[in-house]
């Protein structure tokens, strides 16, 4: 599989300056940003929301004009929110996310790739929050979308999780999707991401390889932040 997102004047108006931006088959781009910057905005304009303005268009076709089951196929999203309470088992959430519901088996497929087995019989409701960002997480994964944009998808986690997620998504990437996330952890961007995208009151104001774009210069403007004795201190 190969997938290849292109957008095009991509806008929100009073969050995010127009933009143009691609994304292409097998990477890992970490957006990165302090709080309110536009991460969020940005991936819901690459999600083709209402609110955004331009054109997306993944492998060649605009996401705005598809049909919802073909759109699942093109871009997966997960939003921020991890406050869901619906009595569902955790197997028939995730199966929400299913593009053919011929293919039931994708789910325990999923889980286990999370080490989430055990939680497919069990309510949402009833799990942690750290459980449910992972449930969530693999609704989003179980549609084998060409494209994943995922807010903050390791927030919530401890750092076993944390790295669990990172590296279940760079096997995404390694199979031919184009993974997107947001993060807020600079030192795992700079370590499993292929390009970072560093945002600032709505603008991008770097985007290259993780040493370039979080180089100390950037980071001490836009994050008031700089390295001494190994840890962050502010600049």
């Amino acid at each position: 599989m190969t997938s290849r997102l292109t957008a095009h004047a991509l806008s929100i108006s009073g969050r995010l300056t127009p933009c143009d931006l691609t994304f292409s088959a097998g990477s890992v781009t970490m957006l990165v940003g302090p709080n309110g910057a536009g991460k969020t905005s940005l991936l819901h304009a690459l999600a083709g929301l209402p609110e955004s303005c331009g054109k997306v268009l993944v492998d060649g076709d605009d996401i705005h004009a598809l049909a919802p089951v073909r759109r699942v196929r093109h871009v997966a999203f997960l939003g921020a929110s991890r406050d869901v309470r619906w009595p569902l088992s955790v197997r028939d959430f995730i199966a929400l996310g299913l593009p053919d519901q011929s293919q039931p088996g994708h789910i325990e497929e999923v889980l286990d790739s999370l080490e989430a087995g055990e939680l497919a019989g069990r309510r949402l409701d009833h799990l942690s929050t750290g459980e449910r960002s992972r449930v969530m997480i693999a609704r989003a994964l179980v549609s084998r979308s060409s494209v994943l944009l995922l807010d903050e998808p390791i927030a919530n986690l401890d750092p076993k999780w944390q790295l669990t997620i990172l590296a279940r998504l760079r096997s995404e990437a390694d199979r031919g999707t184009a993974v997107i996330l947001s993060i807020h952890d600079l030192d795992l961007a700079r370590q499993h991401g292929d390009r970072v995208i560093v945002i600032d009151k709505g603008e991008i104001v770097a985007d290259s390889t993780p040493s370039q774009a979080l180089s100390e210069a950037v980071i001490a403007e836009i994050f008031g932040v700089s390295r001494s004795g190994g840890r962050w201190v502010r600049a």
